[in-house]
């Protein structure tokens, strides 16, 4: 299958072109997350991150382009924003005037209010994980709540490393749109 195929079957919504095109693009994707942040997790998850938004929006992808520089960009763009979101978080600066600055670093630690809520949370969130199909709860179980590496997860199930990946990318859409319903 060439590339250009790939992409019009990808368009038509045909899980083979999705797979040949996550196949022929992920270590540029990944390799590219890699060399920008050194940590091999969080190059992982931008990876996918970018994959399930550059398929989501593969209908507005233009042929003028080269489908691998689009990939980076999206990428490029989803890592610009980890790092806008982190910025915000980290610290607030309040100045009393030219002379004296003080920094307030913001107490991140969660109330028993917030406590109540993060429980309450995941036991919705668990209750959606349940109205998956079994093999999408097992690689969510085994990614999120279990912290095994996409290798590790491959290694469990006995299943090629990109299978994993897809099935994991499929998992957290189905679930976004269970979420979404309720």
């Amino acid at each position: 299958m060439e590339i250009k195929e790939a992409i019009n079957k990808a368009k038509q919504n045909d899980q083979k072109a999705f797979n040949y095109l996550l196949d022929v693009f992920w270590d540029d994707v990944y390799g590219f997350q890699l060399k920008r942040i050194n940590n091999e997790n969080d190059a992982e998850d931008i990876t996918i991150q970018t994959f399930s938004k550059a398929f989501d929006k593969i209908a507005t992808f233009k042929d003028d382009y080269k489908f691998k520089t689009w990939l980076i960009t999206i990428s490029k763009n989803i890592h610009i924003d980890l790092i806008r979101k982190e910025k915000k978080i980290i610290s607030q600066s309040i100045s009393t005037d030219e002379s004296d600055t003080i920094y307030q670093v913001l107490d991140e630690s969660p109330s028993p209010a917030d406590k109540i809520i993060t429980e309450q949370n995941l036991a919705k969130l668990l209750r959606d994980i349940k109205k998956l199909k079994p093999h999408y709860q097992e690689v969510i179980n085994l990614r999120y709540f279990q912290e095994l590496s996409y290798q590790e997860i491959a290694n469990a199930l006995d299943e090629p490393m990109n299978n994993v990946k897809v099935k994991l990318l499929r998992a957290k859409k189905l679930l976004a749109e269970i979420i979404q319903k309720n």
